[in-house]
């Protein structure tokens, strides 16, 4: 089997790769009747059934967490827990990380030195394990120093390459061996690598930290062109190896270029210069999401076919077949989906963990797609998903899968409650609310509540919390506003802000995207939402004959009646709604519409005006001037469930610390301590995006934050343009914003963490 995959079939996956290069169509449709009899003999040959007992027996308890082997002589040897995160760049690895679900990850991590042989190997244990777990894991392809951030994520004080591997002797032990010696190049202040380099000042650079491990003394030098934030992502390295190669028994310390003691000097000799900074590489921009290509492989005429279904995103769900397999291309952006449906095409599409180039791959099974394979897809819907709000959950987070029923009286209290349901308290503090003209203008809080399409508002909401009175500017922009009134909305909130001393939230609100908070400051009331003209005197345009108003209440049970196309189309099932003709009025309930619902449709109908018809779904008189005002009866959404999707946080940060403004997602669980407070950060809750500017921040972060932020909601292909964005300075984060950090200090910023950590040491 193996002389096979050697001759015939790389050749085929090195033509797949220059297909993935080039897009060069033609050939791989060329070489694709190649890989038919390859996948037999794969799937036949005895050499496949390696003894696998060693995984079988290791999973029999399936906790949740990571597991690691190291492939050794076409086999597998666990590696020890407090080493994991320490691998061999002669060696290959098998990763499996199990959640409480369950559900599962594979990864199959191949070092740059290893064999052909051993990456076989790999690839072979990952197909049995993934069969053994029912098929349902997603797979990983991961290459040495390439990645993928599913993966940094399980090692959050990085990873450390070792040289050498089985081949050389080096074993996975866990001693307090004080006889090391080595030298380790720390890179990157999202996603870290640590790699062993020659002992030697030649191998010292500027613009980076090195750890000089000497067993009892572990040295962390530190470039004189080094910033804090990666001083104390280096500091993290050291931590671990302390803590768990040596088992707490070796000391740190930190040293500045220039300030070398003679401990150093005696292993590395006398200084003979130090190169200048390396400059990082150019990270990929955010836009590249829109760049993806869709391709179905098919085995249905008995030999294998490639088409293009799509040569770019965003695609539709429709696309996919359960009877075939796809490629999802974003090559661009250094990502190879593999959708797999239920044919026997997959044991072709295994072999493309095989592919000797610097890609990351993953593999899906249907139903267990990732965020970022969907969010290529405009339409996606799990199962038995509609149309509906959708938040964010994660796993293993503070804001788990478990959503927490909404209290208002412990929103103070229980951050974790703050962050899912998007509400610093339960909007009974002051509001204030001005419409955008040349300035500010103050609208009656007779009318406070309506809103139109054709004007911007800010609205200033004032709280206690904590014993300290907190303000919130939200910017409400309507739809048929014009440019000018766009950029006067941006200028006077920045003039409130700096008024107020800049200690304000600031969120950014586009008519249809209203936030829960938002919704909730009209005293019981519903926040009523209308299409076109203005509230200005004398501004107004005529309303429509006939109009259509959307009534829906949220998880925190605030209310918004949102004024939509008269059609039928627009109906949906869970929700109540008011028609107002020239000659009467409406109130239609979904069968899965609730009590509340109806009471705020009772505020809707007393501002139209006219005596109320009650209309219940599925009791409309035919041919009745209700359906006539919609244009006649056409399909709506009638499923009554609204099931949230699984969408994981994501926080990333923006920095010109290379000389270009760039983003990089921090990878798995964040934490507090991955704010850098040198960096503007944006932390992306699927149904907001918050703005963290930290206090060291550049004027060029600052600035070009808001636009990045607009940037990566608007190229999303899922359809998410006209999101909240909320801006928050470090050191005055509400609890919509901290409750989506585990264990968060407010005090944190009042100490010097590098000064605490080698102060203990």
């Amino acid at each position: 089997m193996m002389l096979i995959f050697k001759n015939n079939l790389l050749t085929l996956l090195c033509f797949l790769h220059l297909f993935w290069v080039f897009t060069g169509f033609q050939l791989l449709q060329s070489f694709a009747s190649l890989a038919n009899t390859n996948a037999k003999t794969f799937k036949s040959s005895p050499s496949v059934h390696v003894c696998f007992h060693l995984i079988l027996t290791s999973l029999s308890g399936k906790q949740p967490g990571l597991q690691v082997w190291r492939i050794e002589n076409m086999d597998l040897k666990p590696v020890p827990k407090a080493l994991h995160g320490n691998f061999y760049t002669g060696d290959a690895y098998l990763l499996l990380y199990t959640t409480s679900a369950p559900s599962y990850c594979i990864h199959m991590w191949l070092g740059e030195e290893c064999s052909q042989d051993e990456s076989g190997a790999a690839a072979i244990f990952a197909t049995q394990l993934d069969d053994f777990l029912g098929g349902g894991p997603v797979q990983f392809r991961e290459v040495q120093n390439f990645e993928s951030n599913t993966f940094m994520g399980y090692f959050k004080s990085g990873i450390k390459y070792k040289k050498g591997g089985v081949a050389s002797g080096f074993k996975h032990v866990v001693t307090n061996d004080a006889n090391v010696k080595r030298l380790l190049h720390v890179k990157g202040r999202r996603i870290i690598r640590a790699t062993e380099v020659d002992m030697t000042w030649a191998s010292f650079n500027k613009g980076d930290c090195f750890l000089i491990d000497l067993g009892k003394d572990i040295y962390q030098w530190c470039g004189s062109e080094c910033n804090r934030f990666e001083k104390l992502k280096a500091s993290e390295v050291a931590i671990d190896i302390r803590d768990n190669e040596r088992n707490g028994r070796a000391k740190l310390h930190r040293v500045e270029e220039g300030e070398e003691p003679q401990a150093i000097i005696e292993v590395l000799g006398p200084i003979t210069g130090i190169a200048p900074s390396i400059p990082d590489d150019d990270k990929v921009e955010v836009s590249n999401r829109k760049k993806g290509a869709l391709y179905m492989i098919s085995d249905a005429s008995g030999s294998m076919k490639v088409s293009v279904v799509a040569s770019s995103s965003p695609f539709k769900q429709a696309m996919l077949s359960q009877e075939d397999c796809y490629i999802l291309d974003n090559g661009v952006d250094k990502n190879i989906f593999v959708w797999k449906g239920t044919t026997g095409i997959w044991t072709l599409i295994s072999f493309f963990l095989f592919l000797p180039v610097s890609l990351q791959i993953q593999v899906l099974p249907a139903g267990s797609e990732t965020t970022l394979f969907k969010q290529f897809f405009s339409d996606w819907r799990d199962k038995d998903e509609t149309t509906g709000p959708t938040k964010a959950y994660t796993i293993g987070r503070i804001a788990k899968v478990d959503q927490v029923p909404f209290d208002a009286s412990t929103l103070h209290t229980n951050k974790a409650m703050a962050a899912q349901h998007g509400m610093v308290d339960d909007g009974t503090g002051k509001v204030q609310i001005w419409r955008v003209e040349d300035d500010k203008v103050p609208v009656d809080p007779s009318s406070y509540g309506h809103f139109y399409g054709g004007d911007c508002y800010l609205i200033l909401y004032s709280y206690r919390l904590g014993g300290r009175e907190q303000h919130i500017i939200y910017t409400w922009q309507g739809l048929k506003c014009t440019k000018d009134e766009l950029a006067a909305s941006a200028f006077l909130t920045v003039k409130l802000d700096d008024s107020m001393g800049g200690s304000p939230v600031q969120v950014r609100v586009t008519q249809g995207q209203e936030p829960p908070h938002l919704m909730s400051l009209f005293q019981g009331k519903p926040m009523i939402i209308h299409s076109g003209g203005t509230s200005r005197k004398g501004g107004q345009t005529q309303a429509a004959s006939t109009r259509l108003f959307h009534i829906r209440q949220s998880s925190n049970r605030a209310t918004r009646a949102v004024e939509v196309d008269a059609s039928s189309s627009n109906l949906n099932t869970n929700d109540v709604f008011v028609l107002k003709t020239s000659s009467a009025l409406f109130v239609w309930r979904g069968q899965g519409a609730t009590d509340e619902e109806m009471d705020a449709a009772k505020h809707v109908t007393s501002f139209l005006g006219g005596s109320v018809t009650q209309v219940s779904e599925s009791k409309e008189p035919g041919g009745s001037e209700f359906w006539s005002a919609l244009g006649g009866k056409q399909d709506y959404q009638t499923s009554k469930s609204l099931r949230n999707m699984v969408k994981p946080p994501r926080l990333f940060g923006c920095s010109n610390k290379t000389g270009r403004l760039t983003v990089e997602e921090v990878p798995g669980d964040f934490t507090q301590s991955d704010l850098a407070t040198d960096d503007v950060m944006l932390l992306d809750t699927w149904d907001q995006i918050f703005i963290w500017v930290g206090n060291d921040a550049n004027a060029e972060e600052r600035n070009g934050a808001p636009k990045i932020a607009k940037d990566y909601v608007d190229s999303d292909p899922s359809g998410r343009s006209g999101l909240p964005i909320t801006t928050i300075k470090q050191g005055a984060e509400p609890p919509t914003f901290t409750g989506w950090f585990q264990a968060w200090d407010a005090k944190m910023w009042d100490t010097d963490r590098l000064a605490k950590i080698f102060g203990c040491s």
